[in-house]
């Protein structure tokens, strides 16, 4: 069992696997190589000591340049749950992949887009956000996928190979995944209603002809870059969307720390970076 797992690859998470790495600590980071959109798609970043006016690509390839000389590697294997043992903590990633740690830092961001209403009571009635984990359940079903990246679209592809019935409303320009079975809305739903399970997803107005605007499904995928840390860890304490956590960085859960945008506001790199310095002191204390 290792000592850590960094759930995130923005600037939070990099600056907690660079201290645990100076503290001698076994870890894993998952997230993306491109390590963060948000850094990427940055003008210029203004108010981050030492690095005037420096735009967000020549940012990314500077950290980029740093963890591979420090020999970090960045998984890319998407986490789709937390779960907290008796002892130590198991992460499940969408390919069924599961790893165990004796802490967790959740440094995975804020979500860029709001949840629907209705979206939270249907988790685990029909509404899912990793498409391996639960595609198979919609053989030869209708569903509805919510997605915010052209990343995620063989994500897309994998659900249409089993769903009857694909109805996709991409939060992103230019759709490149054509299908016979997919149908694509351009239209944000307003609410998830249903019973028991998922029933029908709607929208304010009719967003065709032929699509009313209370759209029968039998369930609906949110495939995000980033995802709720209470949907990911059950039993986190949040407040307002954000992990609530001790000076420490610590949450309500033994083990379990947060650190970044994640934590609250004000979103900015300076602080994200301080609190992974924070995060991987106390994992480390913690450890002893």
């Amino acid at each position: 069992m290792i000592d850590c797992i960094i759930v995130g690859s923005g600037v939070a998470g990099i600056s907690a696997a660079l201290t645990l790495q100076s503290n001698r600590k076994s870890f894993l980071m998952f997230g993306s190589k491109s390590l963060s959109e948000k850094i990427e798609k940055a003008e210029k970043i203004h108010n981050y000591p030492g690095l005037a006016d420096v735009s967000g690509q020549a940012f990314v390839k500077a950290l980029q340049a740093q963890l591979s000389q420090a020999e970090i590697e960045v998984k890319e294997e998407k986490v789709a749950g937390v779960y907290a043992l008796k002892e130590g903590f198991t992460i499940l990633t969408q390919d069924g992949t599961q790893y165990e740690s004796r802490s967790v830092i959740l440094a995975c961001g804020v979500e860029s887009i709001k949840q629907i209403e209705g979206e939270e009571n249907f988790v685990g009635r029909g509404v899912s956000y990793c498409a391996t984990c639960d595609g198979f359940l919609y053989k030869g079903k209708t569903i509805a996928v919510v997605c915010t990246t052209k990343r995620l679209e063989h994500e897309i592809g994998y659900l249409a190979d089993f769903a009857e019935k694909v109805y996709l409303i991409p939060m992103y320009k230019n759709v490149e995944i054509h299908r016979e079975n997919i149908t694509v809305i351009r239209k944000m739903p307003a609410k998830i209603e249903g019973k028991m399970r998922v029933e029908n997803l709607v929208f304010s107005t009719p967003p065709a002809e032929d699509i009313p605007a209370a759209l029968p499904v039998n369930g609906v995928f949110m495939l995000r870059e980033s995802v709720s840390p209470a949907i990911l860890m059950g039993g986190l304490q949040t407040e307002n969307g954000h992990v609530t956590v001790g000076r420490d960085m610590s949450t309500n859960i033994p083990g379990c720390y947060a650190a970044g945008d994640c934590t609250g506001r004000p979103y900015q790199y300076a602080k994200a970076i301080g609190e992974g310095n924070i995060v991987a002191h106390s994992v480390s204390e913690f450890l002893k």
